[in-house]
Order: C-alpha cells, then structure tokens, then sequence
C-alpha cells in the first residue's frame, strides 16, 4: 500500500464520518483538498465493513452541502458589490455580469447537477451562483441534489472497486470527468438550440429547402428529420472516436474497469436474469417486435408500401452493417470464436426496437408517449448490454459501439423515411 494509502486508511478508520464530513466541506470552499480520492478510499473501508456506507454518505453529503451553501452566501454578499467597483478594470464590468447573471439564472442551475465531476468547476460554482444572484431556492434545490448523487457516485465506486481501488480509481475518475463535461456540452448545446430554434430551424429548412421543394410547408416533418440529422451527426462523430480508440488499442482499461464494475454490482444471484436480459437482443425474442410492427403498419401505418419497405431495409442493411463493420474491424471475442466489434445484439437492438417504437408513436400518441418510448428503448438496450457483458459475451466497448453503429443506422433511415414520406406526397 503507498504513503498516501496508508495516511487515508488510517485518518478514515480514526476519524471516518468526521473526517468525510470537514474535508468535503472544505473542499466546496474551494481548498486543494482530494475530495473524489478521500471518497473512494472510503468506499474501500466500507467494503471492508470498518465505515458503515449510508452514514459515510449522509456525512459526505452534508458537508458539501454546508460547503456549497457559505460559498454561495460568500459569492452573494461580497462578489456582485467587487465586480460593480473593480470589474471594468478586467473588462468584467456591470452589463457583462448582468448578462451572465441572466444567462446564468435561465441554465446554469441546472449544471450545477453535474458540475461536480468536472474539477476545478464545482469549486466555484457556489460562489458564482452567489455573485450573479441566482435565486437561492433554485441553488439549493440542485446544488443539493448534485452534491448527493456525486458523493453516491463516488463512496459507491470505492466500495465496489474494493481492492481494486488503487488500480482502478485513476481510471475511473477520468471516465466521470468526461461524463460531466459531455452532459455539461449537451445539456448547453440543448439549451441553445431551445434558445435559437426558430433561426436554427429556418437555417436548416432552407439548406433542405434546396433539395426538397416546399419543404417548409410541413413543420412536422421538417423537425423530425433535422432532430433525425443532428442524432447521426453526433453519433458519426462518436463513431470516429470509436474508430480511433480502436486503432490505438485503448479499449483495454475501459473493458477492463467497466467490466470489473458491472460484475462487482451484478454478482452471481443475477445470473438468470442476465441471461433473460441478453436474449433480448437475440433473434428469437428480436422476431417479436417485427412481427407486432408488421401488423401495426399493417392497421395503423400510413404511407404503408413506404413503411413497409423501409422497416424491411432497416432490419435487412442492419443485419448487413453489423456483419461487415464485424469483418472490417475483425476483433475476435474472449472465447476466439466469434467476431465481437461491433456487438451485433446490441447493434440490431437498438435499430429493431428503436425504428418499432418510432413507427408506433410517429403517427399516434402524445408528446408522453414518444418520451415513454425513448426511455423504453434506451432501458431495455442498456438491460440487454449490461446481460452480454456479465455473461462474458462481449467486451463493453463491443456493446458500446452496437449501440453508436446501431443508431446511426437507425437515425439514418428515420431521416429517409421521412423524406421520401414528403416527396411521394408532393407528387400525389
């Protein structure tokens, strides 16, 4: 065990809630103290049973909580009155904190959520949310809820990781630091487009407009293929992420602390259910959906041929992606008998249970219903991929990138689906 190792076991086993307690607190008062690593390791004492894990949550919880609450009233009564006197000298004057005051009123509380993952971030956040006058029972109610869900996050991993932690924990770290700062990118990016989306809309109605002759005569239409096209868009460009990280062999550390986690929180007593969870994914089960589909279009499809033919596409070319893209990459599985990159359950998932559900809701139901239908869809997947990977079918980058081919595939043919829609429209 290193120095460091040894210092925190032995603080946390002395002083654990205490200790927990006062350095999360001083750490959301911006002090250079390692929060995510104390949290860690006392996940670690935990799996040991020498912490118990709920009090080590409660007591690191609060502590942020307490942080984070001078911070903002520090922020509040001293930071507003020293950029009124001193911001213009640093080009930060009254109008520009007005405006980020405002901005930061509208989003940024919503941030704080996942603010805490990214270092350096959650330091200030509290007195920033004081200096620009965001409203205090805004702050608090996801300030709180983030310092929370970030110390669970955090003294959860450490008790899973066990003595796996000093291997691991580096690794993982960095994995949270990219979820925070891609959640922070999407949230604002959504944000933006709410903002913006009548220009952003106009924008691109009149590049499709080039191609497709009156296309903004239908507003329906026009959205679903620009949310369509921005969806494989982003997925092409995690896709040559993917791609990337393959070439240089970095899948080795994900595969190999994802893996390591998943099994750590589905142990043994899942094993059924995991195996339910897989075949999900498997032709057998996949028959299903394609056959309530077929009937479904059959009685309630508009534009029926058209459905119909597109249906046929997506399920066939997906059968197809998945075995060249297989080919091409030529990643042979644990067992070495069966190519695994992309998973071919996780890809044909996805695009099956995905274009379904679209084709259900397309035409019936609310704005409810297409939100059940996603979170439908994205639960089930994510249950089918977490079956594979405990069953040591495929490696979790396999399951990741099924689900980024899959549904850029998906994402395609739905952006086609409707614009072939529009076209034979027109023409009748």
């Amino acid at each position: 065990m290193s120095f460091l190792g040894d210092f925190l076991n032995r603080l946390l086993e002395s002083y654990g809630y205490g200790v927990l307690f006062f350095a999360l607190f001083l750490e959301m008062l911006a002090l250079p103290l390692p929060g995510e690593l104390l949290m860690t390791y006392a996940g670690l004492i935990i799996f040991h049973g020498k912490l118990n894990w709920l009090l080590s949550v409660v007591a690191s919880g609060s502590g942020a909580t307490l942080g984070m609450t001078i911070a903002y009233w520090i922020g509040y009564r001293l930071g507003h009155p020293f950029f009124e006197k001193y911001g213009s000298r640093i080009h930060f004057g009254p109008d520009r904190l007005n405006r980020l005051s405002s901005w930061f009123s509208r989003y940024g509380n919503k941030i704080l959520i996942i603010a805490y993952f990214i270092p350096g971030v959650r330091h200030l956040t509290g007195y920033f949310s004081g200096m620009t006058r965001l409203s205090f029972r805004h702050y608090a109610a996801y300030a709180y809820s983030g310092a929370f869900f970030w110390v669970f996050v955090f003294l959860t991993l450490g008790k899973l990781l066990g003595p796996k932690w000093e291997q691991y924990h580096h690794a993982i770290n960095r994995y949270l630091i990219i979820f925070g700062l891609i959640s922070a990118a999407v949230y604002l990016l959504a944000a933006l487009y709410k903002k913006k989306r009548v220009q952003i809309q106009a924008r691109i109605g009149s590049l499709l407009d080039r191609g497709i002759r009156h296309f903004h005569s239908i507003a329906k239409v026009k959205l679903i293929i620009l949310a369509a096209s921005f969806l494989f868009i982003a997925l092409f460009s995690v896709m040559i992420g993917l791609i990337e990280d393959y070439l240089a062999h970095e899948f080795t550390r994900f595969d190999e602390v994802s893996s390591y986690v998943i099994v750590r929180l589905f142990d043994a007593c899942w094993l059924d259910a995991m195996t339910w969870m897989a075949r999900f994914g498997s032709y057998p089960l996949l028959m299903l959906p394609i056959i309530l589909t077929g009937i479904w279009i059959g009685f309630k499809g508009k534009d029926r041929l058209l459905e119909y033919a597109f249906f046929v596409i997506v399920v066939i070319g997906g059968e197809g992606l998945d075995e060249g893209l297989r080919l091409l990459f030529h990643r042979m599985g644990a067992g070495g008998s069966q190519l695994t990159f992309p998973s071919a359950q996780a890809l044909m998932a996805l695009t099956i249970y995905g274009f379904a559900a679209y084709l259900l809701v397309r035409h019936h139901g609310g704005h409810r219903h297409r939100i059940l239908a996603v979170l439908a869809v994205a639960a089930l997947c994510l249950m089918i991929g977490i079956g594979l990977i405990c069953l040591g079918i495929d490696d979790p980058s396999d399951v990741a990138a099924g689900y980024v081919f899959g549904g850029m595939w998906m994402t395609l043919n739905v952006a086609l689906l409707e614009t072939f829609r529009f076209m034979r429209s027109n023409r009748l």
